[in-house]
């Protein structure tokens, strides 16, 4: 519906406002709040209605409703003093009382040259990979200084994800093009040729400074993920960084899944490598012997249509690791994983992703630590919001007995990304090194989220049981082994330990409190 008064018009399907041929920047709750009052002009809207209709029924104070009016007020030209279009009154509500001149669907209306230009503007085809346009972020607070940062803030979001290999990320200059519009994402995606986009809204405070942000389906309009981000002002420019690596970090993992959901619904002879890639990951993140053996299908699947897929040789790589530790350490799988390690590497230099899995393979099945550790660093180089790298870099670390790096990775992986699919290897890191510095009490409790993230992983049993035996609690120790062994049988702890070329006063004082719990040796 198009909605014109005074000087203005109100789109609702484009959710603009206009004043002839000029958009004129509104907050988008405040369009919300606009609309609702022009839509119910005939009546007094109350407090109660307004809460209902524009907020969904959510508690908000007075003062944000009044300072929300305000806004409304100063956006159409209007104030509390001549309520010319907007009018209060008193202990009773709004009313909309401009004369509303027309209502037509926008398709049916002159448009401005502005409007039928946009209107005209091609639908542009999705690119063959997950593509995202991040829109300028709403500057709530209005200063020029605040101004800055979020520009800022959102340039360097745009650059994290554009070093994310599989992601079509459109460029900044784009994407300017809305600042200071209320946009519809469904006509964004359309303009932009996006499945995805990003957008938020930053608030500063004296010392605070309050980021929202979220990430909408452009096809459907459903959100796939939402965070708020509140953080004190120390240094700015280190906030900046903080929430930008938060933010992108948060984002590769849900973006992952929200493309799998999508491959699922295609039929399987369908599939390119993308797609095949895409849904072997479930079974190559569960690390389980079944699922990997699954996966591997769909994955040679994938390199027969292009064998120079650094991600699929990443993937295989990590399921023969997987059946190398629970299937009988059978010397081929160990070769396969390294085989599929280095053709990740050759293929993958500049895919964070692939590289990461690589450098976990050559740190635990090749024993080269060292090499190890350099193909994370330039893994983090090419993407520092890369959860996943550090997170298997601290099992590398922790297997060697590094507890200070391992802790710090370990953690550092979580903050980028608290639900990520990898997070129990995370808890099985900090369980280990916590365990390592004599630490029992934070070790049981690294070991038990390690079991509540995963409880089919099995090795986040022997985090749990060495530290309770530990403590003295034989028989939670004892239940945790007996359940590693029921998903495990072959399990073999001194054997487990020498697969992985673990430190050896770390594999000594692991297996002392091991076999107290009555795993075999």
């Amino acid at each position: 519906m198009l909605y014109c008064f005074d000087d203005l018009s109100l789109d609702t399907d484009r959710r603009e406002l206009r004043r002839e041929s000029e958009s004129i920047p509104i907050a988008p709750q405040v369009f919300d709040l606009l609309q609702y009052l022009i839509e119910n002009r005939e009546r007094v809207v109350t407090k109660d209605d307004l809460i209902k209709g524009v907020w969904g029924g959510r508690i908000v104070s007075d003062s944000a409703l009044t300072t929300r009016i305000n806004a409304a007020r100063a956006t159409i030209g209007d104030s509390g003093e001549e309520q010319r279009l907007i009018k209060t009154l008193p202990r009773k509500g709004f009313r909309f009382i401009a004369a509303v001149r027309g209502q037509q669907k926008a398709s049916e209306t002159a448009a401005t040259p502005a409007v039928a230009a946009s209107l005209a503007s091609p639908t542009l085809s999705l690119p063959d990979k997950p593509s995202i346009a991040v829109l300028p972020f709403e500057n709530m607070g209005g200063n020029a200084d605040q101004q800055y940062f979020t520009d800022g803030m959102v340039e360097d979001i745009i650059t994290g994800l554009s070093r994310i290999k599989w992601l079509f990320v459109i460029a900044r200059n784009s994407t300017l093009a809305y600042k200071g519009r209320a946009v519809d994402v469904k006509q964004v995606g359309r303009e932009l040729g996006v499945r995805y986009v990003l957008e938020g809204s930053v608030r500063q405070s004296a010392e605070r400074v309050r980021v929202t942000a979220q990430l909408i389906n452009a096809e459907t309009g459903a959100h796939v993920w939402a965070e708020r981000y509140d953080r004190k002002i120390d240094d700015i420019f280190a906030l900046q960084d903080e929430i930008t690596l938060s933010v992108v970090g948060a984002i590769e993992p849900t973006l992952r899944l929200a493309e799998i959901e999508r491959v699922k619904r295609k039929r399987p002879e369908s599939l390119d490598a993308y797609g095949l890639v895409l849904q072997s990951q479930a079974d190559v993140f569960s690390r389980m012997p079944a699922q990997s053996e699954r996966a591997l299908v769909l994955l040679e699947r994938a390199l027969s249509i292009d064998p120079h897929y650094a991600l699929a040789h990443a993937y295989a790589a990590e399921c023969h690791h997987s059946l190398f530790l629970r299937a009988g350490m059978h010397e081929t799988r160990r070769a396969a994983s390294m085989r599929h390690a280095e053709a990740a590497i050759e293929y993958g230099g500049d895919d964070a992703a692939a590289l990461t899995f690589a450098a976990f393979i050559i740190g635990m099945e090749g024993k080269d630590r060292s090499a190890s550790m350099t193909l994370f660093n330039t893994a983090l180089a090419l993407s520092p919001s890369c959860a996943l790298t550090y997170i298997q870099g601290s099992v590398v670390l922790a297997w060697a007995g590094e507890a200070e790096q391992t802790s710090e990775w370990a953690q550092r992986g979580l903050r980028l990304s608290p639900f990520d699919p990898w997070r129990a290897s995370a808890f099985v890191s900090l369980a280990i090194a916590s365990f390592q510095r004599e630490r029992y009490q934070e070790a049981a409790d690294a070991g038990r989220k390690a079991v509540q993230a995963m409880p089919g992983f099995s090795i986040s049993y022997l985090a749990l049981a060495a530290p309770l035996m530990k403590l003295g609690l034989s028989a939670e120790a004892k239940a945790a082994a007996a359940r590693l062994l029921q998903l495990q049988p072959g399990f073999r702890y001194g054997r487990h330990f020498a697969g992985l070329a673990c430190e050896p006063k770390l594999s000594a004082a692991l297996g002392a409190a091991l076999r107290e719990t009555g795993l075999p040796e």
